[in-house]
């Protein structure tokens, strides 16, 4: 997992490659879920993703970079 200075960082370099990589990411840690959350998440982060495919302002993009980050580690706590 990562340490929030570590997602940070990634977030400060937005391109279309961190978007595909923090979308593996995201599915790589929902496997480690139990199979209902996992299913529902699997379907959170794809739809999440649908929703924000045409984001320009990369200050935003970097916000939803670091939220999903976040998020991903707390829902990994509240399920383990």
């Amino acid at each position: 997992m990562f340490k929030i200075s570590q997602i940070k960082s990634l977030a400060t370099k937005v391109s279309s490659y961190d978007g595909k990589k923090l979308y593996k990411y995201l599915l790589r840690q929902s496997q480690k879920l139990p199979k209902g959350p996992k299913e529902h998440y699997q379907f959170m982060i794809k739809q999440s993703f649908k929703q924000h495919v045409n984001e320009t302002d990369s200050e935003r993009i970097k916000q939803i970079i670091e939220r999903s980050y976040e998020d991903c580690q707390w829902i990994l706590k509240k399920v383990h």
